[in-house]
């Protein structure tokens, strides 16, 4: 498995896909892509600087957007040296390079400066006068885009930006979704060996502080290290990639694979100080544990494989994964851990001494105590924590950025920030206008260019896109050209002109590379393409629901209609899907986790009951969300599956030992106590390994991965208190029921 995840396993380089092919928007976006091509091929460089027309820095500017534009998988590329114009000739027109050569002369550049700016096509998308800022605009080849290549000409063009800023001193911004898309990439393979081994570092440092044995610790690190193996074997075999989620699979899995070992660990101590003999020890250990743990187990994976519920790519195979990986990680450690184990000599006394005395014994003892006599304390203080948790999960917002999971100072988060001040943005949003007939946008009047135009001077009203390009600008940087290059004629032409001009022009062909890119191939459809701001989930839908009726009421009483759609748009939709499929994945992984505690215990009461030492820790992690501003959003949505399956754990192996020892005879308030002290020591150290492993993704450069560490830590240490302490309060209230 480890030779097939080394030999196989690779990065995703295609934005991972979270609605379902079934979603409307979904199909919307795919249908648009099969027209036009995908909207997210667009990479942009930019800079600010007053010397943006000086000889020496044109002159560098030209010379890297030619070394660009030369390399594998760039379709064009368009900037302040590369731009096109029209020309008007006897015979029909002519696209034509506005420079088709390297400057030689400050006068020639001045020249230059004075053509371009004297074009208002491309004001507001090349360049901003107001701010003396400037960008190119890099279009890649789909198929280059979206594979292993991707990295490498993306590196390539930084490096050729890192020439230009040494020569001139002027940093430049990159953005746009390749290059976002990249960087993040990069991070998520960094991360995913980083976190590996820090996980690994931490659990084991707290596994040889609690047994004060280092054969322990390797013999942890041994056995889990072979369920990682298997992790990264098992995404291979499945024809799976890395992304944001998957890459946490490793390290994850690491984490919750030590407690195995430490029940298992735990129980063999136990008995060794009992009687000695190893063996036996062993025997009692594999009878004992195995149910338990792969109950414990079996909730754990229902915990991820809910996931698969969700009809999502990105969700079902996180999902699929960790739950086939999570039971194998439970297999190799009932195998192994015995088997090495029966290897290595036997403990010295003062470490079976630190499991079943010392502080963690006063401890059990003070909590039998409370257990007993306190039992209206423990549930009004439960009760009042709860309480308060539930208000603060009130206030929690459902929001998500595009770029929001990295640091505010992170070089991706203040590019894109340039591009929103200088250019209003660099993401992609996309409009389409079907006119409902086969040569529909160039038919009769024109009507549907006037409409286009009508539609975009609703959307000027929303600072947060950008100047469009659509057909109509193009047929206005047409009409400036015919009334001989006068900028005051960069207008829509009266109907009669416009339909004579139309019929001549370059656009109205179906070769015209500019008429392929905003026109579909039957001309039914046209494209209006916008760059906007990452404005977050909230503001994009508020927008959205005042832009859409206004469209709607302009395309009313024709054949035409419009259509929102791209990647923006998608993002919208995948955080609502996502939201949506919190509370069913959720409601899924209760109801089959109770299923089997039902199958086992047979006692619908307490399964009930001991639900809520499970979900009473993930209402104060809600709240702790709500309290800290931390917001619902895709990558911090996966939390609450995953704590209630690792909340449960607890819950499954104290009800095992209480069933047991009632079966032994004992009465319900003896069969508590038993149980505490008997399941105390490993749900404590399991509570304190499972939080220090999470622990470590707090380090995470991703603010919901980050999130995710500590609240699931979070939720771990408080699922311990409340399967110590509620759990048993509540059996002992329901001791006319038997498990």
């Amino acid at each position: 498995m480890a030779y097939m995840g080394a030999t196989r396993l690779q990065l995703s380089y295609q934005i991972a896909r979270v609605l379902p092919m079934s979603d409307t928007t979904q199909q919307q976006y795919e249908q648009f892509k099969q027209r036009f091509g995908a909207d997210g091929t667009l990479m942009v460089i930019g800079w600010q600087d007053n010397r943006w027309y000086d000889l020496p820095v044109y002159q560098h500017w030209y010379d890297m957007t030619e070394q660009v534009r030369q390399l594998p998988g760039v379709k064009d590329v368009l900037s302040s040296t590369r731009i096109y114009t029209l020309e008007r000739l006897d015979t029909g027109w002519q696209v034509c390079p506005l420079l088709n050569h390297r400057p030689r002369s400050q006068a020639e550049v001045d020249s230059l400066r004075d053509r371009t700016l004297a074009l208002p096509f491309y004001q507001g998308l090349l360049y901003n006068p107001k701010t003396k800022a400037t960008l190119m605009a890099i279009s890649f080849d789909e198929k280059s885009l979206n594979s292993r290549q991707r990295i490498a000409m993306v590196e390539t063009i930084r490096q050729h930006g890192q020439a230009f800023s040494q020569a001139t001193g002027i940093p430049l911004h990159y953005s746009g979704l390749p290059s976002i898309r990249t960087e993040v990439m990069k991070k998520v393979s960094g991360e995913m060996k980083r976190f590996l081994g820090l996980a690994a570092a931490v659990t084991g440092l707290i596994v040889g502080l609690l047994f004060r044995s280092m054969r322990v610790v390797a013999l942890s690190m041994t056995v889990v290290g072979m369920g990682v193996c298997v992790s990264v074997g098992t995404l291979a075999l499945l024809g799976y990639e890395i992304t944001l989620l998957t890459g946490l699979l490793p390290p994850l899995l690491l984490v919750v694979g030590v407690p195995n070992c430490v029940f298992l660990v735990n129980k063999y101590h136990e008995e060794l100080a009992s009687h000695g003999q190893q063996r036996r020890a062993l025997e009692v250990m594999v009878r004992q544990i195995g149910l338990s743990s792969l109950l414990a187990n079996v909730t754990t994976a229902i915990g991820f494989g809910v996931f698969y519920f969700t009809n999502s790519r990105l969700l079902m195979e996180f999902g699929v994964v960790a739950a086939i990986c999570v039971m194998a990680v439970y297999a190799i450690c009932l195998v192994m851990v015995p088997v090495l184990l029966s290897y290595l000599p036997l403990p010295a006394t003062h470490s079976l001494a630190t499991v079943q005395e010392g502080p963690w014994q006063q401890l059990l003892t003070r909590i039998a105590g409370w257990v007993s006599s306190r039992r209206g304390l423990i549930y009004g203080s439960i009760a009042l924590i709860t309480l308060v948790s539930a208000l603060g999960m009130l206030r929690i917002r459902v929001e998500g950025y595009i770029v929001d999971d990295l640091p505010k100072n992170d070089p991706v988060y203040t590019d894109l920030r340039f591009f929103e001040q200088q250019f209003k943005g660099a993401l992609p949003l996309e409009l389409t206008i079907d006119t409902g007939q086969p040569n529909g946008v160039f038919a009769g009047t024109a009507q549907s260019l006037y409409k286009i135009r009508a539609l975009e001077r609703i959307m000027d009203d929303y600072p947060e896109f950008s100047k469009p390009r659509s057909l109509v600008d193009a047929v206005r940087f047409a009409y400036q050209t015919y009334r001989g290059g006068d900028s005051r004629y960069y207008v829509l032409p009266p109907a009669l002109e416009l339909q004579k001009m139309v019929g001549t022009t370059p656009l109205n062909t179906r070769q015209s590379t500019l008429a392929q890119s905003l026109v579909d191939s039957s001309r039914q459809i046209a494209r209006v393409s916008y760059q906007m701001a990452d404005v977050g989930s909230i503001r994009l839908r508020q927008v959205l629901a005042h832009v859409q009726p206004r469209l709607d009421s302009l395309f009313s009483g024709t054949d035409m209609r419009v259509s929102l759609t791209g990647h923006s748009l998608v993002f919208l939709k995948s955080n609502d899907y996502l939201m949506g499929n919190l509370y069913e994945s959720l409601l899924i992984a209760i109801l089959l986790i109770a299923l089997v505690g039902m199958i086992l215990f047979r006692s619908i009461p307490i399964i009930l009951l001991s639900k809520l030492p499970c979900l009473i820790p993930l209402v104060v992690t809600a709240g702790l969300m709500g309290y800290t501003d931390i917001a619902f959003k895709p990558s911090t949505i996966l939390i609450f599956s995953i704590a209630f399956g690792l909340a449960s754990d607890g819950t499954v192996y104290y009800l095992t030992s209480y069933r047991r020892w009632l079966q032994a005879g004992l009465e319900p308030q003896e069969a508590v106590t038993k149980a505490i002290y008997e399941t105390g020591p490993s749900l404590i150290y399991t509570a304190l390994i499972l939080a220090g492993g999470f622990s470590v993704f707090a380090l995470s450069s991703f603010g919901g991965t980050a999130a995710l560490g500590v609240l699931v830590a979070s939720t771990i240490l408080m699922a311990c208190l409340t399967n110590l302490i509620l759990l048993p309060a509540l059996l002992l209230n329901l001791k006319r029921y038997r498990v």
